[in-house]
């Protein structure tokens, strides 16, 4: 074979007709002027780009407002719409919308029309997609990036497969208003403080609201302050509330819950799995890694880990992964499983794409940036985990600040809500004062006495700090943590002070 045989096949692609069927499209929309409720009974989600000629678009389109406004839609309810249309003139005026419905052939089988256009629509999505692929694999004069170029491929067919037109750059603000009503909606329905996918917390969902589709939350926090029990914590209530509302008949999209993707670069999947049965079970976690508990225990075991069975959560413990590895192992969920969260423990474990290697700054601005690329293309939430910088430990507050956030300014530039997780009963219990055996001396005593006390006071306790916030308010919300089973959850108004720290 030639290679100028190769080069000139996209031309010969580009000249062939794209697969289209304008009768098909023509019968259809004839058929839903006839009969509005052929809309309502579609199995297929048709939207006006799907459609090849542009009046039908247009027509489509306008079809669809006027239903939404609960107006009955007819060859002339239609017509004021398209009198000044250019095009439409062309293809006889406002006459042709009447001979849309002339012989309503379309009303035999609307859904299989319906059914073709999308395919038809889909396929011309991936005529572009490869012609656009194999131009950029033609094109030298630029820097070659392959694995680039394999990112951005499988992204664009990811779109393909979800049904989405990558030429649909922009929407009306109309699809904008009818997404944000559906959210306030559900905020609505989950009794007033969730619009997005629950946390499971009540107290942390009523300051943030959930968390929002396309939203990247950064959880941060020195070792030793729980921020991946918090992770699988949220994960689990998440992936939790999706399988209760699924069993008592509730729709996914009307559900708080979500199917969850956990992506573990530090945990193996089994020592995950050992957290979330500790804490379903309430045994503690060092018991079950070292097998010291009772038949008892153990039913409660076998109980709690049949409950969990059936729980929507995909645990993916690959180390080392790049962020374009992740992003397709996510995209491969989203289309098996329709995850709804997405959890990243941690972000300075992932890697860049080996460009930036020289500079860790950019690396990390790189894996930031590709974490909200992410969010944004799932339409889920995606929470990442984060390491502080060791400035808190030279403080005498340790309560975190973003300027804490390791490594690079864009992390906190990218998220659209940065959390951070603080336990003072942790530094507290490192400055016990040492009281030594035997010894009778009072300050010593007292020293300790008052140590104790502080102790009582903040064990078992902690605060998830709202350091930003896109969608509302900073500040702070306090929460008890049993670090037995290493659960989070609502603070309770009575003594905490009650329970004993040894």
């Amino acid at each position: 074979m030639a290679e100028t045989d190769l080069i000139l096949r996209p031309d010969e692609t580009a000249a062939r007709a794209l697969p289209s069927n304008v009768e098909a499209e023509a019968a259809f929309l004839g058929a839903v002027l006839i009969d509005n409720r052929v809309i309502e009974e579609l199995v297929t989600a048709l939207r006006p780009e799907h459609f090849f000629e542009p009046v039908h678009e247009r027509i489509y389109g306008r079809i669809l407002q006027l239903l939404d406004r609960k107006a009955v839609v007819t060859p002339v309810t239609l017509r004021p719409y398209f009198e000044a249309d250019e095009a439409l003139k062309e293809l006889g005026g406002a006459s042709y919308l009447a001979r849309l419905t002339a012989d309503g052939q379309g009303l035999l089988a609307p859904r299989e029309l319906a059914d073709q256009i999308y395919d038809l629509a889909l396929l011309r999505e991936l005529v572009s997609v490869g012609r656009t692929l194999v131009n950029s694999a033609l094109d030298t004069s630029e820097r070659v990036e392959p694995m680039e170029q394999i990112a951005e491929a499988e992204a664009a067919l990811y779109k393909v497969a979800e049904g989405a037109s990558s030429a649909n750059e922009a929407q009306g603000f109309a699809t904008a208003t009818r997404t944000a009503l559906g959210m306030i909606e559900k905020a609505l329905l989950s009794g007033g403080h969730v619009s997005g996918t629950t946390t499971g917390l009540t107290s942390v969902n009523e300051k943030v609201g959930g968390l929002h589709d396309s939203d990247l939350i950064i959880l941060a926090g020195r070792p030793g302050m729980g921020k991946t029990s918090l992770a699988t914590n949220i994960a689990f209530n998440a992936a939790d509330r999706l399988r209760r509302d699924l069993a008592d008949g509730i729709e996914p999209a009307k559900s708080v819950g979500a199917a969850t993707a956990f992506f573990s670069l530090e945990m193996s999947a089994d020592q995950l799995a050992t957290r979330i049965l500790a804490e379903q079970s309430g045994i503690s976690s060092e018991a079950l890694r070292m097998g010291k508990i009772s038949r008892e225990d153990f039913q409660q075991l076998s109980y709690a880990s049949q409950r969990l069975a059936e729980l929507p959560l995909y645990i993916d413990d690959t180390p080392g992964l790049s962020i374009a590895a992740l992003r397709t192992r996510a995209r491969r969920l989203k289309r098996r499983h329709d995850i709804g969260l997405v959890v990243v423990d941690y972000l300075q474990l992932l890697q860049g794409s080996g460009r930036a290697t020289d500079n860790r700054v950019n690396e990390i601005s790189e894996i930031s940036r590709g974490l909200k690329t992410l969010a944004k293309e799932l339409g889920v939430p995606v929470i990442a985990l984060s390491q502080l910088s060791r400035a808190v430990e030279q403080r005498e507050d340790k309560r975190p600040m973003l300027s804490d956030l390791r490594e690079s300014g864009s992390i906190e530039q990218d998220a659209d809500m940065v959390w951070f997780v603080f336990r003072e009963d942790y530094y507290v219990a490192a400055r016990e004062p040492k009281v030594p055996e035997g010894s009778d001396d009072a300050k010593t005593h007292e020293a300790h006495a008052a140590w104790q006390a502080e102790m009582e006071r903040v064990y078992g306790t902690a605060e998830l700090i709202v350091a930003k916030q896109r969608h509302g308010s900073t500040g702070k919300v306090r929460m008890r943590f049993e670090s037995r089973i290493t659960r989070f959850s609502d603070l309770a108004d009575e003594g905490m002070r009650h329970e004993s720290y040894e």
